[in-house]
């Protein structure tokens, strides 16, 4: 008998040692991050990016000797899940790391469509989310209202800005009066850039004379190719995933389509390269930074990140560095572990100077002011092109 009640002693002495280690409301020494990637379905590319940067942010903190708060060094706990590329699995990925496993914010998921359906699961919970690379204006608004969710939050610009760049930079830099449009009518963030590309460039005096539109998933698009080929287009803008890109340049060339293609960040994978080759080359899309135009902070993330994973981060690498840099930032004015606390801390936080160059953040809003770079596939790579202001 008394066995028994020392065993179950110790097993209470563990449980609440365990437990004063579980992070978000517990006081430990441990801080609960989440973090939702696209490790699985249709763009793993960007999953992959977004993990390395993730884990590389959390080592950089722990092997420092944690992250000081309120007086304390904390070490990060990192649980990632893998939302599969399905907007239910964002959902209940969201819904596991906050009444499961307790995390006190959660970083991702990155594609819009995935970010959305997470966001609303955070706002309701209470849970700071900041999403690296959602640009949908969506992601940080109530349903669809124009009221800003009070939880969520980004590290990106936004799709009406974007569309605005590079409505611009056609007409402005390639001279374009005429632009045919494809994109993926099932998926927020294709349609949503689509949207805001053809409001500026016809707002500015050109004119829209295709737009077209495929389904997630779809593999031919000879019918929409050929019908933008009979508009006689200047210039044809694909606001679409870098593993769906190179099939359409690709059947277009074969139509015997020669305009430039413009594209949107969601072309920044190096696997639009090795998927499209030489028939990507000269062609330019609007992004989030420069590898080869960068800042000092830059500099120091893309040599780490280059010797750790022996490749040129992109910029869902880089936006997730700077997501968990603005997670750090909350934390520490937080002075404390508080789920609460690290909402105030973050929608308060004025600017953030990080690898994507300086955010400035107004009090309402989860949407950082900042500028976009245009890159140019050139000779196998991404070059800096020019930058474009807010």
């Amino acid at each position: 008998m008394k066995k028994g009640l020392l065993l179950f002693s110790l097993l209470c002495v563990v449980s609440l040692l365990l437990s004063a280690c579980s992070g978000a409301s517990s006081g430990g020494d441990v801080i609960k991050v989440g973090g939702i990637g696209e490790l699985t379905g249709d763009i793993p590319a960007v999953g992959a990016s977004f993990k390395n940067a993730a884990e590389m942010a959390v080592a950089d903190i722990n092997n420092a000797g944690g992250l000081e708060v309120g007086g304390k060094k904390y070490q990060i706990q990192l649980i990632i899940e893998d939302n599969a590329g399905k907007t239910d699995q964002s959902a209940s990925a969201a819904q596991k790391l906050i009444t499961q496993n307790n995390v006190v914010a959660i970083i991702g998921p990155n594609a819009s469509r995935y970010a959305i359906p997470a966001a609303e699961i955070a706002e309701s919970e209470k849970v700071v989310l900041i999403s690296p690379w959602s640009t949908n204006p969506k992601t940080t608004l109530v349903g669809d209202t124009d009221q800003p969710k009070k939880y969520v939050f980004r590290a990106c610009f936004i799709d009406p800005f974007q569309g605005r760049v590079v409505a611009k930079f056609a007409m402005d830099n390639l001279g374009a009066k005429k632009a045919a449009v494809l994109y993926d009518v099932a998926s927020d963030y294709n349609k949503g850039i689509a949207e805001f590309f053809k409001q500026t460039f016809e707002e500015i005096g050109g004119q829209v004379v295709a737009y077209e539109t495929y389904t997630t998933g779809d593999k031919d698009f000879t019918a929409q190719m050929t019908k933008i080929k009979d508009t006689d287009p200047d210039v044809i803008f694909l606001p679409n995933y870098y593993s769906e890109v190179p099939l359409q340049v690709q059947q277009a060339r074969r139509l015997g389509i020669t305009v430039p293609f413009l594209g949107s960040d969601s072309w920044g994978s190096g696997e639009l390269i090795t998927l499209c080759g030489a028939e990507c080359e000269g062609y330019y899309f609007s992004t989030h930074y420069a590898a080869d135009n960068a800042s000092p902070v830059a500099v120091k993330f893309i040599e780490a990140y280059k010797a750790k994973y022996g490749s040129t981060p992109d910029d869902v690498a880089a936006l997730t560095y700077d997501a968990f840099g603005l997670l750090w930032q909350a934390l520490q004015t937080a002075g404390k572990v508080d789920r609460q606390a690290v909402r105030d801390a973050m929608a308060k936080i004025p600017n953030y100077d990080g690898v994507t160059g300086k955010m400035q953040f107004q009090e309402g809003s989860g949407d950082p002011i900042k500028s976009a770079v245009i890159l140019q596939i050139k000779d196998g790579r991404f070059v800096f092109f020019a930058n474009a202001e807010p």
